[in-house]
C-alpha cells in the first residue's frame, strides 16, 4: 500500500522555504461589539477567520491555543468607536496562560468624544503546548458607550516563529 504524504517543508530554486503546516491564524469580528462594560477586561469577540492553519483558533470562545511549545508572534489591531473623553484610559490586553500583556493604551484626553480611534501592537510571546491567548479591552471609568468595530478594522493574528 502507498503511504500518504504531507509536505511539511518545501524549498524552491531560489532557496525560499515554506512550511505549509506552520501554525498561523487571522481572526476578525463579524459584528460590532457595542457598549462594552466599564472597569473590567472584556474579551473581544473574534468570531470569524480569514485563515487558520491547523485549526488552532476557536471562533466560539475567541481563543488561540498553541499546538506546540514555542515563541509566537501575536498581532492585534483594534478600532474603538464612540470613544468617551470622560474615560480615564482604554487598554488593549493580550492574556496568555503564562501572563497578561498591555498591548497598547489610549488616553482619551480630547476636547470632544471621538467617532473612532485605531490602535495596534505586536508581541512575541512564549507559549507552551495547550497554552491559550485571548484579546481583551478595558475602559477605565467614563460612560459605557464605546464599541469595538467589526470586519477589517479589528484583527487578531499570530504564528509560530521558533
Amino acid at each position: 500500500s502507498a503511504l500518504g504524504t504531507t509536505t511539511a517543508m518545501s524549498f524552491d530554486a531560489n532557496g525560499i522555504i515554506t512550511k505549509p503546516l506552520q501554525p498561523a491564524f487571522s481572526a476578525y469580528l463579524s459584528a460590532n461589539q457595542d457598549n462594552f462594560a466599564l472597569n473590567s477586561t472584556v474579551t473581544v469577540v473574534f468570531d470569524r477567520e480569514y485563515y487558520d492553519v491547523n485549526a488552532d483558533f476557536n471562533t466560539s470562545n475567541y481563543t488561540f491555543t498553541a499546538p506546540v511549545t514555542g515563541k509566537y508572534q501575536i498581532n492585534i489591531t483594534l478600532r474603538f468607536n464612540n470613544v468617551d473623553t470622560a474615560a480615564g484610559f482604554y487598554q488593549t490586553i493580550l492574556t496568555t496562560s503564562n501572563r497578561g500583556y498591555a498591548v497598547f493604551t489610549i488616553d482619551p484626553n480630547y476636547s470632544a468624544d471621538l467617532a473612532y480611534l485605531h490602535g495596534n501592537g505586536s508581541i512575541l510571546v512564549d507559549m507552551d503546548a495547550s497554552d491559550t491567548a485571548t484579546v481583551g479591552v478595558y475602559q477605565n471609568n467614563g460612560t459605557q458607550q464605546t464599541d469595538v468595530s467589526s470586519g477589517t478594522d479589528c484583527v487578531f493574528s499570530g504564528y509560530l516563529v521558533a
